[in-house]
């Protein structure tokens, strides 16, 4: 473990943990003493993070989960619930890129799809893990968004426009829960090296690119139970947190 030990004891929900940010974040909360419950489709890729964080000398839970499964997140809050009774941090990380292509192109499998995870999914895990991010003595969420919401460039008006239903999702969420312990943020990675931003920028050089293991400790940083911010985002390109 660091220094850095903040988050000792805490219990910590990461999605998409299998790879890229989601894979980063979960390997940097359990450095700074969180049990991890890691949430990702691949079970390949839980077992190399369970391998990592005990290697840490942390703990984590696998989950092999399809977010677009409604009744098992409903699942897994239960079960939080039944083992811990709290939930101290969600990094809801997984997201879905979808296709970059005019919106008159889109097919409807495909725009569902991504709002199915990039929303509905969200909106279920709030559903199922509000009650124990309340339980907890200092619950944070952070969820993370893009750049794209605001700029909505042509061609990418599918991810655009989940992402800014997310930041929207998320904002009201913390205005409803800003008279508690609950603090709920949106977080802007930027540009980073994975699969995702490979798929939207076939001809990038990935080597210009920070890696996940450079953005993670400032997306953890935002579990912190000093944390006072909510209802904002923090853009990594900026440093700073911003209004929504």
């Amino acid at each position: 473990m660091t220094d850095n030990d903040e988050l000792a004891g805490k219990v910590v929900l990461v999605t998409g943990a299998s790879r890229g940010i989601g894979y980063a974040a979960s390997l940097e909360a359990a450095r700074r003493g969180a049990h991890v419950i890691a949430v990702a489709r691949t079970v390949g890729g839980l077992e190399d993070i369970d391998d990592e964080i005990q290697k840490l000398g942390g703990s984590a839970t696998l989950v092999p989960m399809d977010l677009r499964d409604g009744e098992a997140i409903d699942r897994l809050g239960a079960a939080i619930f039944e083992r811990w009774g709290h939930l101290d941090g969600l990094v809801a990380n997984a997201g879905q890129l979808g296709v970059l292509s005019p919106v008159a192109h889109i097919k409807p499998d495909d725009f569902d799809k991504v709002l199915s995870v990039n929303v509905t999914a969200n909106y279920r895990l709030l559903r199922s893990l509000d009650l124990l991010l309340r339980q907890a003595e200092a619950g944070r969420a952070v969820f993370v968004s893009s750049s794209s919401a605001r700029s909505a460039r042509p061609f990418w008006g599918l991810y655009a426009a989940s992402k800014a239903a997310l930041d929207a999702l998320v904002k009201s969420y913390a205005g409803e829960v800003a008279q508690t312990k609950v603090r709920a943020n949106v977080f802007y990675p930027g540009a980073v090296r994975t699969a995702m931003r490979a798929k939207a920028m076939p001809g990038e050089n990935p080597d210009t690119l920070p890696p996940p293991t450079d953005i993670a400790p400032k997306l953890i940083d935002m579990l912190s139970p000093g944390l006072a911010e909510s209802g904002r985002l923090f853009n990594v390109q900026t440093g700073i947190f911003e209004d929504i």
